[in-house]
C-alpha cells in the first residue's frame, strides 16, 4: 500500500510538472495555425485586390452606402454576442460565403482563430464553434456607408488621417508596418470592422479604446499586415485586457502603450 501511495504521488508530481510545459506547447501551436489562417486571408485579400485594379474591399458597408459598396464587403454578416442562436453567429452561407474576398479563401476555418472560445447554437440547437474573430482596421478599405466622409466614418476626423482605399496608396508606414487584420475579443466583436482612433495620434494622452482586441495567445494576439506577414504581439497594459463579459464601451484610456502600437501601425497618411 505505501509503495502504491509512493508511485502516485510520483505520478501526481510528474504530471504536475508537465502540465505548465503542454499548456505552453498548447498556446504555442494555436499561435502558430491562427498565423496561418490570417496569411491566408491575407492573401485572398490581396488576390481580390489584383483583380480589381488595386481596390481594397470594404472593412464595413451596411446600408447607407451605394449597393455595390455593400458588395465589395470584405466579410458580410454582424455577429451577436448576446444571442447565441443568432444566424450570423454559426451560418457561413450567409455571411464569410458573401464577402467580396471569399472566392479566395481556402475554407471557412481561416475567419476565426483556434484559441477564441466562443461558440454559438445553430439551427439543429448544437453548440458550435462561432464563425469568426477577426475583424478589419477602419484604415483598410474603410466605411463604405460613407463615402462622402472619404469612407472614414464616424472615425478619426479631426486628424484627416487617410483611409487606404489601394495598396499602392499606403506610403506611411507602408505596407510591411500597416495592420489589416486582427483578433477581435469574443465580447466585443460584431461587425468585421476594428475601429483604432487616430484623433490626437502622437500624443499619447489622448488614446482611446473604441474596439476591443483579444488576447487569446497569453495576453497577446493575432494581426496580419499588408504586405502578407502576420504576428502574434504581446499586450502591455492591463486596460487592454479586462475580465470577460464587462463593460466594452468606449473607454477614454490616456496613455495606453497598446493603444499607441495599434495606432503607430495605422494610417499616418494625410488626405
Amino acid at each position: 500500500m505505501i509503495e502504491l501511495l509512493v508511485v502516485i504521488a510520483i505520478i501526481a508530481i510528474l504530471a504536475a510538472m508537465l502540465l505548465p510545459a503542454l499548456s505552453k506547447a498548447k498556446i504555442r501551436a494555436q499561435g502558430i495555425q491562427c498565423m496561418s489562417s490570417s496569411r491566408q486571408l491575407m492573401l485572398a485579400w490581396r488576390m481580390y485586390a489584383e483583380d480589381n485594379r488595386d481596390q481594397l474591399p470594404f472593412g464595413y458597408a451596411v446600408s447607407a452606402g451605394p449597393p455595390d459598396n455593400r458588395s465589395a464587403l470584405w466579410v458580410k454578416g454582424i455577429l451577436d454576442v448576446n444571442n447565441d442562436n443568432y444566424i450570423d453567429n454559426w451560418n457561413a452561407d450567409v455571411t464569410l460565403k458573401q464577402g467580396a474576398i471569399w472566392p479566395y479563401c481556402t475554407s471557412t476555418a481561416i475567419f476565426r482563430c483556434p484559441a477564441d472560445p466562443s461558440t454559438a447554437l445553430n439551427q439543429q440547437a448544437q453548440r458550435v464553434p462561432r464563425i469568426r474573430s477577426m475583424s478589419m482596421s477602419n484604415w483598410v478599405g474603410g466605411n463604405g456607408d460613407s463615402p462622402t466622409t472619404n469612407y472614414r466614418g464616424y472615425w478619426g476626423l479631426n486628424g484627416r488621417w487617410k483611409v487606404y482605399r489601394k495598396i499602392t496608396e499606403m506610403m506611411n508606414p507602408g505596407p510591411a508596418n500597416t495592420f489589416v487584420l486582427l483578433d477581435e475579443r469574443k465580447d466585443s466583436i460584431n461587425d468585421a470592422y476594428f475601429v483604432v482612433e487616430m484623433d490626437g495620434y502622437p500624443n499619447a494622452s489622448t488614446t482611446r479604446i473604441i474596439d476591443w482586441p483579444a488576447s487569446y495567445h497569453h495576453r497577446a494576439a493575432g494581426f496580419a499586415f499588408a504586405d502578407g506577414h502576420s504576428v502574434i504581439h504581446k499586450w502591455q497594459d492591463p486596460d487592454t485586457m479586462p475580465p470577460l463579459t464587462t463593460d466594452l464601451s468606449v473607454k477614454n484610456d490616456p496613455n495606453n502603450v497598446d493603444i499607441v502600437w495599434l495606432q503607430e501601425h495605422s494610417s499616418h497618411d494625410h488626405d
